[in-house]
């Protein structure tokens, strides 16, 4: 603005010279006079054109080296923020970045409990995944730390973080790659009827299934053995697994996740996750360890052999008598004894396709290694990698108490609370043979059709 200004001034001060010569010239002829003010007016108008000319000239070299530096700027972010993503380094985005790549929180992917996830776009073209997590479980320096040991997290099959933001005294975000074909609940479980999914789902095939299977043991295997610091996810389950455009298995969803030292066996955390997936010695608060994510794969194991949920609701006739729950581990358990295992395998499967024996009786007898109920009998996930990859024996397992079946009552109505019945599952003991009295956190964490 400034240099605007002084143009028109040397303009007008130019032209009052030019004026000021032609006036004399009128006024004293040639005259002495004359020639003096002509002289002095032309050296003044010498003097505005080159200053108007050095000027000229700075300005535009001052605009070319600031368009230069504004490049240089711009290379330089573009390639600190391609480092920051090579690191692993999670990006700080400010909340009004997060607003406008969700377009205000409008595409809604899915929600639970204390968390909601909304499609969105970057600047740069990035399909993201975002999460919202509502409440404060930790400290702001907890989450930053936490956030930061995950996002160092590389591997194939595990969901890239991108970056956080956190909203002082507000709910925090997280941000993920997004995959485009959804979670494995939607490709495993029949579609409910009138029940909108904002993923495409089907029946995957058998194949896949295997292969996914695979893929999440690996994930799991590099969470707990390959990392600086142990990670434990905690809350496996297929709305946790994602597959890509190529039905790729990506495990997802770190915001329950702890942090173990190498050289800890078992830490004590509050109970959380996902009911129907919880190891019985963390709803018995023995301490948590690496086998509680083994107890919570094998639950998986199962429902992607059968294309059902593991607990299931079933009607028998009309009235409350006629009401039982179905625990499907305990039905696979009996048709392995009677020799009749094919018939646990999703019916979908088999009237659309040959699915080997042999593979389903890999998969089924590695998900009942992992839920056993004694802790130290199940086995890692490397060694899970191993079996389902043929390269390590699968012995028929263990027979198992299977302590939640008591809660499956058959004549109980689902919303009322026997307290008996509780009191008698919550002596069992599991591994250090100490008697819990967390029996109601128990019960809710297990009694779930979902």
């Amino acid at each position: 603005m400034e240099d605007k200004k002084l143009k028109i001034i040397a303009f007008l001060l130019f032209i009052a010279l030019i004026i000021l010569i032609v006036v004399s010239r009128v006024c004293f002829d040639l005259s002495k006079t004359f020639f003096l003010i002509a002289g002095a007016g032309t050296a003044a108008i010498v003097a505005v054109v080159l200053w108007f000319t050095v000027q000229y000239r700075a300005n535009k070299r001052r605009r070319l080296l600031e368009l230069e530096l504004v490049s240089e700027g711009t290379e330089l972010r573009i390639e600190y923020s391609f480092l920051r993503k090579v690191a692993g380094v999670p990006t700080k985005f400010r909340y009004k970045e997060i607003e406008e790549a969700t377009d205000d929180f409008k595409a809604l992917l899915g929600e639970g409990a204390s968390a909601s996830v909304f499609k969105g776009v970057l600047n740069d073209g990035t399909s993201i995944a975002v999460k919202r997590i509502d409440g404060e479980e930790h400290g702001e320096k907890e989450f930053k730390s936490e956030v930061a040991a995950i996002a160092s997290v590389q591997h194939v099959n595990l969901v890239r973080l991108l970056g956080y933001c956190i909203v002082p005294g507000g709910p925090r975000y997280l941000v993920y790659d997004f995959i485009s074909n959804g979670s494995l609940d939607n490709w495993i479980f029949p579609q409910r009827e009138g029940r909108n999914r904002p993923f495409p789902g089907g029946c995957l095939s058998w194949d896949l299934r295997y292969r996914v299977a695979i893929e999440v043991a690996k994930a799991l295997s590099y969470l707990h053995r390959d990392c600086r610091s142990r990670i434990l996810h905690l809350d496996v389950k297929p709305e946790n697994i994602l597959l890509d455009e190529n039905y790729m298995a990506h495990v997802s969803d770190f915001g329950l996740s702890k942090l173990m030292g190498k050289d800890e066996s078992r830490v004590i955390t509050t109970i959380r996750g996902t009911r129907g997936y919880l190891a019985p010695e963390w709803l018995l608060e023995h301490g948590i360890s690496d086998k509680c994510d083994v107890y919570s794969y094998g639950m998986v194991l199962l429902e992607m052999v059968g294309g059902r949920r593991n607990v299931r609701f079933v009607e028998k006739g009309v009235g409350k008598s006629q009401r039982k729950y179905q625990y499907f581990p305990k039905l696979v358990s009996e048709k392995i004894k009677e020799g009749k295992l094919m018939e646990v395998v999703d019916q979908r499967l088999i009237e659309g396709e040959g699915v080997e024996e042999m593979q389903v009786k890999t998969l089924v007898y590695t998900a009942l290694w992992c839920i056993q109920e004694r802790a130290r009998l199940r086995p890692t996930m490397a060694r899970v990698v191993e079996m389902l990859e043929g390269r390590a024996p699968v012995d028929e397992p263990p027979d198992t108490s299977m302590v939640i079946v008591d809660f499956l009552s058959t004549d109980d109505d689902p919303h009322e609370v026997n307290e008996p019945r509780f009191g008698t599952v919550a002596a069992h003991r599991i591994d250090n043979g100490t008697p819990s009295n967390s029996t109601y956190s128990f019960t809710m964490s297990t009694l779930s059709g979902r």
